[in-house]
């Protein structure tokens, strides 16, 4: 038979089942619309910071900055040096940079939210001082001429209801500056600007007091005089100062800034695959159901194709040429799908400070959703095209065959052998902690779904017939007969319910880890806080130490002790631990285990778990090195239980001034114990009303701050479940494929049933029920993984601190009745379907 004659028959039987190619190329458009909206997100957020970061370094032929970003910055020993060689060097221009984060207040007072934008304070600089003529340059008023005096981007000026001769205030985060009283005598326009993005500028020598130690810079700029190339200018310079600091022409400056950003959008569209990937592998399975079926129920049309002269390779490619219309239907409207997702994506980040451009529709785009969508489906349909050509031509004789009768003995010992070994590596993961054993009970999750892969088609049939058992006894026949259809055929439920035990696995997960976030944080609270008040910063920012000092001697407050955050390097290492500024033990019951609990100026007290992984024990001296490189001798006083609060180590504030520039500390939290029997609400009036001008800082009760923290993991966890919304759309889609496919398979069967007097409600009923057997059934198996898997990588996390698992109990009996509820409507339409068969045409076919 000729190979154009096979195509026209695929077309032509794709042509004649419309209802089962649209239910099959949704199941692709859904999974490739993330892929191709995330690349095309991704690719226009890059496009976009591309945008403003060829604004950034303008003029500029070298820059210099610290190795290290932590330290206090370059000294102005080098800024003399330059200085003095600045005609040898061929030096035109030179401008050190003083910036650091600052927040104004709006015209009501309150802080202006950037929305995740940059807010920063920096130095004003002149126009005959500039290195490009492209910079921030004045739209409006004029320069700052005294301490008080800033100018404002007029973008934020708007945003804040501010205009040329406001008064206001502006709060700095570092160091010990208190909140300033500021006017505000010019608008500048700055290049780049974002929405959100705020910039304060003041005069040189204020910015220098307000950002640096003042005898550091953050960076320094130089611009070359004519005739010398930035590589030159870099060469000279390093030669004079050393390799001690970092040296980049502009372009390498603006180049590492697009780098950057785009580490950080990579990993955003990893995020955003790995979804995608959720939705493409559930949907692999519907359409690796759907050809499936389609093979069972054509077995009479291929063998006659067969018996008339068609070979096995053409009756192969027939099904896959099938398979290859589907997906590549499917990728296009996934392709114009994904542009709507991403310019949907657009439209939500342009109000959070991102950036925007227009769309990039990229080759990248359009050929990964092509060779995702048509790869994904062919690859599904080539084990149902393979048992379609091995039909004989007898088979034309007999009636279609029900496909999944064949022994399941194979796959069943396959499936145990993989159960057992995922349960070992489980087991073996949960016991330990750290990053090698999260992997371990990740392979051990990836194993075990295979095993139900396998085995959950023998498990379908004794756990249907179950559940079966008691859902369908109260329907009498009808019950029985729909538990009977559920069960026939186990490949078939369970590739439909593997879906939503998918979906549903994933979600028992997450939940179980937010769940045990938010219980390590009020067991943290609980039991390591006797405090009353809280001090904290917005959006988890640090705040001045200053903070803590107006608290101090306000009426009701025993005791205020702030936690300042300690950042420096042991052996080479990176660590960080909290430095308490008053007496640690008046608002946390921390318990030691050696030593005493004071911790002495120039000592420390460790954490149990820390003081084994370090050797860090009583009476030994730990050598801390800042980022300037200054080494700081601490001597460990005493061990401690681990305490979520306190963890991982405390040195003292000698330790501490020592060991971080002023302009640097920032304190993390402050813990504030009021008078015994004083009234909280008064006290937390009074603390507000002496930290207002701070801008960034909360006072809340430990109840509060606990609820503030839940409730910003319960925002991250929406926008999870949210994007696994998809893979459970797909799911109930499978669902109704499935049936739907089903009831035409069953035509006959279901004419008969009518014939001998089953009503049109009967059949509709039957339907349901055998959907909400199906459900369960995916839905049972889904939340046992997927609470099993969230236990084992909680323990795992037991390293970062995290406590014991606690499970989602709530959410576990929602998703389960959920699965009912989906189950159901997931029947309407097939099972309106099926009622409306006619008795005398399904038996005449």
């Amino acid at each position: 038979m000729a190979s154009n004659t096979m195509r026209k028959v695929s077309l032509r039987n794709l042509a004649a089942h419309k209802l089962r190619l649209v239910l099959t190329v949704l199941s692709v458009v859904l999974g490739t619309a993330f892929v191709a909206g995330s690349i095309i997100f991704t690719s226009t957020v890059s496009t976009a910071f591309d945008g403003i970061f060829n604004n950034v370094a303008l003029g500029v032929d070298t820059q210099i900055t610290p190795k290290e970003s932590n330290s206090s910055g370059v000294p102005d020993s080098v800024l003399d040096q330059l200085e003095d060689n600045k005609s040898e060097l061929g030096i035109a221009k030179i401008m050190p940079s003083y910036s650091g984060p600052a927040t104004i207040a709006k015209a009501d007072g309150k802080a202006l939210q950037t929305g995740g934008a940059p807010s920063v304070g920096s130095a004003f600089q002149p126009p005959d001082q500039r290195l490009s003529d492209t910079e921030s340059r004045l739209i409006a008023g004029r320069a700052p001429a005294a301490p008080n005096e800033v100018a404002l981007n007029d973008s934020a000026a708007d945003e804040a209801d501010l205009k040329l001769g406001s008064t206001t205030k502006v709060a700095i985060s570092r160091g010990m500056g208190a909140p300033m009283e500021v006017t505000i005598v010019g608008l500048l326009n700055v290049p780049g600007d974002t929405s959100g993005f705020t910039n304060v500028q003041f005069l040189e020598s204020t910015a220098k007091d307000l950002f640096s130690d003042g005898s550091h810079s953050q960076a320094i700029d130089l611009q070359a005089v004519q005739g010398v190339s930035p590589e030159e200018l870099k060469s000279r310079v390093g030669a004079l100062i050393g390799d001690g600091y970092e040296l980049r022409t502009g372009d390498q400056v603006r180049q590492d800034e697009k780098d950057n950003i785009n580490q950080f959008l990579d990993v955003f569209n990893y995020i955003l695959l790995a979804f995608a990937a959720i939705g493409l592998i559930v949907g692999t399975f519907i359409i690796y159901n759907t050809f499936s079926m389609i093979v069972a129920q054509r077995v009479r049309e291929l063998a006659l194709l067969r018996a008339i002269g068609a070979s096995r390779k053409q009756v192969t490619r027939s099904v896959l040429l099938e398979a290859f219309v589907v997906g590549l239907i499917g990728a296009l409207i996934g392709l114009a799908a994904g542009i709507g997702i991403a310019a949907l994506l657009r439209a939500l980040t342009s109000s959070t400070g991102l950036p925007t451009a227009s769309l990039q529709i990229g080759a990248t785009a359009v050929i990964a959703c092509l060779v995702v969508g048509i790869g994904v489906t062919m690859i599904s349909a080539y084990a149902p095209a393979r048992r379609a050509s091995k039909v004989s031509p007898v088979e034309a004789m007999r009636e279609s065959a029900t496909d999944g009768q064949a022994s399941l003995k194979v796959r069943t010992i396959i499936g145990i052998v993989l159960a057992v070994v995922a349960v070992a590596l489980l087991a073996i993961g949960a016991a330990g902690e750290g990053p090698g054993a999260a992997a371990t009970v990740g392979g051990g999750a990836l194993v075990m779904i295979f095993a139900v892969v396998f085995a959950a088609p023998a498990l379908s049939r004794p756990f249907v017939g179950a559940i079966g058992s008691v859902l369908a006894r109260p329907f009498g026949k009808i019950g029985q007969l729909a538990r009977t259809n559920a069960v026939r055929n186990p490949r078939r439920t369970a590739a439909t319910a593997f879906a939503l035990t998918l979906g549903l696995m994933l979600v028992a997960v997450i939940g179980t880890l937010g769940s045990s976030f938010k219980g390590t944080i009020d067991e943290a609270i609980d039991t390591g806080l006797t405090a009353n008040l809280i001090i904290s910063g917005s959006q988890g920012s640090g705040f001045s130490p200053s903070v803590s000092e107006s608290v101090d001697g306000i009426e009701g407050v025993e005791s205020v002790v702030s936690f300042g955050a300690v950042q420096a390097q042991v052996d080479g290492d990176s660590v960080w631990g909290y430095s308490p500024i008053g007496d640690m033990e008046t608002v946390t019951p921390y318990e030691m285990v050696e030593g005493p609990p004071t911790v002495e100026p120039d000592g420390m007290v460790v954490g149990e778990r820390t003081s084994k992984e370090k050797g860090w024990n009583i009476g030994d001296t730990v050598e801390m090195t800042n980022f300037d490189g200054t080494v700081v001798p601490v001597t460990v006083t005493g061990i401690f239980k681990d305490n979520p609060l306190v963890d991982p180590w405390a040195i003292g504030s000698d330790a501490y001034q020592k060991l971080i520039p002023e302009p640097l500390r920032t304190d993390v939290f402050a813990a504030i114990k009021t008078v015994p029997g004083a009234n909280i609400d008064q006290i937390s009036d009074r603390v507000e009303d002496a930290t207002a001008d701070y801008l960034t800082v909360k006072v809340q009760t430990p109840a509060e701050f606990k609820g503030e923290q839940s409730s910003q993991i319960d925002q991250m966890l929406s926008v999870l479940y949210a994007m696994l919304g998809l893979a459970l759309v797909i799911a109930v889609l499978g669902i109704v494929n499935t049936l739907a496919l089903s009831v035409i398979e069953r035509k006959r069967e279901i004419g008969m049933l009518r014939a001998i007097g089953m009503a049109r409600a009967q059949v509709r009923r039957t339907i349901y029920i055998e959907s909400l057997l199906i459900a369960i059934f995916g839905a049972v198996l889904g939340v046992v993984l997927g609470v099993a898997f969230g236990w084992a990588l909680v323990r795992t996390l037991r390293y970062w601190g995290l406590g014991d698992p606690v499970f989602p109990w709530g959410l576990i009996v929602i998703t389960l009745v959920g699965a009912a509820i989906v189950g159901v409507l997931a029947a309407l339409w097939p099972a309106s379907r099926a009622a409306k068969t006619k008795p005398l045409e399904a038996i005449a076919e």
